[in-house]
């Protein structure tokens, strides 16, 4: 079984992106890996190049900064870095700058790339998701947060980055069929130091918005205001390893009570059926089998 890792980022020092961490943290797994570089107002492609030569293959891209609805130039970005993954690789391990996997998920996701690879009806597989927001003590509680996402596709011509890159779908619009990958996802692109989330967010919205939109929605501001979300808990479990450095030099304190909740009913009413049965109500991405 041939797995390849991918991903692509831009500016990652600029806007505190720990790519660096997401790339080693499916590396064991991966047999080689390829990274798209965006053209970067920052040393992104030395970063990247020093991670690991042997294993890594950089393809430098340049971002259609036209592109401002929906963020389809982060869909066409993926979509170069997969579609450079050689055709004799069975999976495509694919995650994105601010997402980064427990070393204890890296045994289960393989043995389920293993279990389902001689099962074409299997198009990938779909993990679980903890979106960190603030510091690294919390997480999202509240419908908002997208639980579940495809993370290891099959290396087809069919295939593709859909929308903004959050999933994939294959030909004629189709959702993947996908089976569970048992292992968890962390996304910590809602933690960053306030200075730096208050520059990605300004810059971050030109890729979904036109300038007026921007003047109206975006506040200006030296850092970020964390306070406006609806729920949050605390995390009680352990970061992964490759994270351990970064967090222990965050130089921000971000505290939240959290029995304070401004869900709407509508999310109240989600959360608690989602709590007591497992059912989930809302957009899904993909097919589970």
């Amino acid at each position: 079984m041939k797995v390849t890792g991918f991903t692509f980022i831009r500016n990652a020092l600029i806007y505190d992106y720990p790519i660096v961490e997401a790339i080693r943290s499916i590396m064991p797994i991966c047999d080689d890996f390829v990274v798209a570089v965006g053209n970067s107002d920052d040393s992104t492609l030395e970063l990247i190049s020093q991670i690991n030569p042997e294993k890594i293959r950089i393809i430098e891209t340049v971002w259609d900064d036209s592109l401002r609805e929906g963020g389809r130039v982060l869909a066409l970005e993926t979509d170069k870095a997969y579609n450079a993954i050689a055709d004799d690789s069975d999976w495509a391990f694919y995650i994105q700058g601010d997402e980064v996997v427990h070393e204890k998920y890296l045994e289960p996701i393989k043995n389920a790339m293993l279990k389902w690879k001689d099962h074409p009806e299997v198009d990938g597989l779909l993990f679980d998701y903890l979106h960190f927001y603030g510091s690294y003590d919390y997480v999202g509680s509240s419908g908002k947060w997208y639980p579940h996402e495809i993370r290891v596709v099959r290396k087809t011509s069919s295939i593709y980055s859909y929308r903004d890159a959050q999933g994939f779908r294959k030909a004629d619009n189709q959702k993947l069929h996908v089976k569970p990958a048992d292992a968890c996802m962390y996304h910590y692109g809602w933690v960053k130091d306030p200075s730096a989330m208050q520059r990605k967010q300004e810059n971050f919205h030109k890729l979904w918005h036109p300038d007026n939109w921007l003047e109206k929605n975006v506040v200006k501001a030296d850092e970020f205001d964390y306070s406006g979300i609806d729920a949050l808990k605390i995390f009680k479990g352990t970061h992964p390893l490759v994270m351990l450095e970064r967090i222990n030099k965050k130089n921000w304190k971000f505290d939240y009570d959290i029995s304070f909740s401004n869900l709407s009913l509508k999310d109240r009413f989600k959360s608690i059926l989602r709590k007591y049965t497992g059912i989930e109500i809302g957009y899904k991405n993909y097919i589970k089998i």
